[in-house]
């Protein structure tokens, strides 16, 4: 019978088996050129993978892949696919957050603004379809207007309009005088064909998808302890024929949905936080949602 992580916190810092392998990842002192053998720099070649994507190049089933929070976050979206990354009932493959951060923003640094009145620039984004401003690193405060009509924004303000996005400043001042960023990379993990899987204490931010998104297929996987914000889509994504549990999640200011179900998946949400205030807490366009153990 499967075990699942809310018997227990720990469980997902002691999983491990006799054939298994912990991976180490630290974005501040870490190496991809290393295979991830430590936690910290020992001897020649010795130390922690730079990236999760190296991390993930060098798993095998039933691995755990332990990423240190440090100061940065880790700016990539990675993937995780089967069958390379299959766990089993016993010994799956496990990523160990620890509160680090996943940051899918780019700066709008070089980016062509239009003036179109009253202190308000717009400029188009690569990704156009979802979207998020940050200003200073932080939600820029958003104001939608009502379908057919144009922006009619307060100082600070932003909205997405036609592949646009609108920001107003203050008098005499250019969006370039801002410290401004959108979401760049379009989701931060991504999964596919793949099953067995924990994943737990990640953040997410900034995406223009997608925090996560188990895109078919995914079978007896838990998202445990995940929290996702301001992407431009949704916090979490679940479609095709997926299975998953998403466990003790907190999802706030994404864009169209905190969470999203599509197709024929079926997904198991046990006390999570989803809040409602930028986007509904679930959108269900298919699948099968299933409340509690």
């Amino acid at each position: 019978m499967r075990i699942h992580l809310t018997t227990s916190a720990c469980l997902l810092l002691s999983w491990s088996s006799a054939s298994a392998r912990d991976i180490f990842v630290d974005n501040v002192i870490g190496d991809d050129r290393r295979a991830g053998t430590s936690s910290i720099i020992a001897g020649q070649g010795g130390g922690p993978c730079r990236s999760i994507a190296k991390a993930l190049r060098v798993a095998q089933p039933g691995d755990r892949v332990i990423i240190a929070k440090t100061p940065e976050p880790y700016r990539e979206g990675i993937t995780i696919q089967g069958p390379r990354h299959n766990g089993s009932d016993r010994f799956p493959l496990v990523i160990v957050g620890n509160g680090a951060t996943l940051d899918g923003t780019t700066l709008l640094t070089g980016a062509q603004w239009e003036y179109v009145g009253t202190n308000t620039f717009r400029t188009r984004p690569a990704h156009m379809s979802y979207q998020q401003l940050f200003l200073d690193d932080q939600p820029a405060a958003h104001k939608q207007p009502p379908p057919g009509q144009p922006p009619h924004l307060g100082l600070h303000e932003w909205c997405l309009q036609d592949g646009w996005i609108y920001f107003r400043t203050d008098k005499n001042k250019l969006p370039a005088d801002y410290n401004l960023s959108c979401c760049g990379e379009q989701v931060g993990i991504t999964l596919y064909e793949v099953h067995d899987v924990i994943i737990g204490d990640l953040n997410f931010r900034g995406f223009w998808l997608d925090g996560v998104n188990c895109h078919d297929n995914v079978r007896h996987t838990d998202l445990v302890r995940l929290t996702t914000t301001h992407n431009g889509r949704s916090g979490i994504s679940i479609g095709g024929a997926s299975r998953v549990r998403i466990d003790t999640c907190t999802s706030a200011g994404n864009g169209a949905a905190q969470v999203r179900t599509e197709g024929f998946c079926t997904v198991r949400m046990i006390d999570n936080q989803l809040d409602e205030t930028t986007a509904p807490a679930i959108v269900k366009e298919g699948g099968q949602i299933i409340a509690g153990e």
